[in-house]
């Protein structure tokens, strides 16, 4: 993500293998003259929306005094704790903290929309400060520094150097070659997923991962989205998908002769929340096929 060669090794061993349109993308240039591609050769995690949230974030706390960047020299989970209790979790008492942050349009930078930020301000005290600082007190205390990249992400603004600590599975090293080996075995569709899977034979499919895209959808287009998973669902296939707020939102939406083909694995759920590292969702959910 910091290598100041790798727009020189996208000229050389990617760009002539792309599209037109791939290659436009990747190649404008901005009003500095430098191509997009050349992020690369800087911080990368430092751009993009929710490096500029991040990087927002930092501002304010140094703003009110306190540098989010110092956790990172906590060498335990219970100098983490202090660390927040301490120097982080104040600034969500402040005032202007709170007026910001009751702003739908500020969270714009996480990825959360108006319809996400309605389904977050219901835990806590009904507050979106006690929310954010709820979440940011499971990412700063609940893990170890060296096993949560996402904690990495979010203090030190960058991932961990080789050695440093735990990377995301598919950025090890040691995992390189099972990927480029097994590349063939992926297919890329930029398509409707309704649609998609109004394409497939029924019982064809055994894995569906949603992330958080039902947050943001109609009852209509919850509905016919549980019609298609349960069309081609095999049984004992698995759903997973995260939520804003905790609880699932499929019960009274999606329909009861859709979700009674489904059972819903409470404790598991449970489980998968409380593992869930990046700490920006309140609950993540786990359905079986019956």
């Amino acid at each position: 993500a910091d290598t100041s060669h790798n727009s020189e090794a996208y000229d050389r061993f990617i760009a002539p293998h792309l599209d037109p349109v791939s290659r436009h993308y990747w190649e404008r240039r901005n009003w500095r003259g430098r191509r997009r591609i050349e992020v690369f050769d800087h911080n990368f995690y430092q751009t993009g929306l929710l490096g500029l949230f991040i990087a927002m974030g930092h501002r304010v706390g140094k703003f009110f005094g306190v540098d989010p960047a110092g956790i990172m020299q906590a060498s335990n989970i219970g100098e983490q704790r202090r660390f927040f209790n301490e120097e982080l979790a104040p600034v969500f008492e402040k005032p202007l903290l709170k007026w910001a942050t009751s702003r739908k349009a500020s969270l714009f930078g996480l990825g959360i929309p108006p319809a996400q930020y309605d389904s977050l301000i219901t835990s806590g005290d009904g507050t979106m400060a006690s929310v954010l600082k709820a979440r940011l007190e499971k990412l700063a205390c609940d893990f170890p520094l060296n096993t949560n990249y996402f904690a990495w992400q979010a203090f030190a603004r960058r991932y961990p150097e080789p050695g440093e600590a735990a990377l995301p599975a598919y950025l090890e090293k040691r995992n390189y070659k099972v990927i480029r080996d097994n590349i063939d075995r992926v297919a890329i569709n930029h398509t409707n997923l309704i649609e998609f899977l109004a394409g497939k034979d029924a019982g064809a499919v055994d894995r569906f991962i949603l992330l958080d895209a039902q947050d943001w959808m109609t009852d209509d287009q919850l509905n016919a989205l549980w019609a298609e998973i349960t069309r081609t669902a095999s049984a004992g296939a698995r759903v997973i998908f995260r939520t804003a707020a905790e609880p699932s939102l499929l019960p009274g939406r999606v329909s009861n002769s859709l979700l009674d083909q489904w059972s819903y694995e409470a404790e598991a759920s449970r489980d998968f929340s409380a593992r869930d590292r990046s700490a920006i969702y309140g609950g993540f959910h786990l359905y079986v096929k019956r």
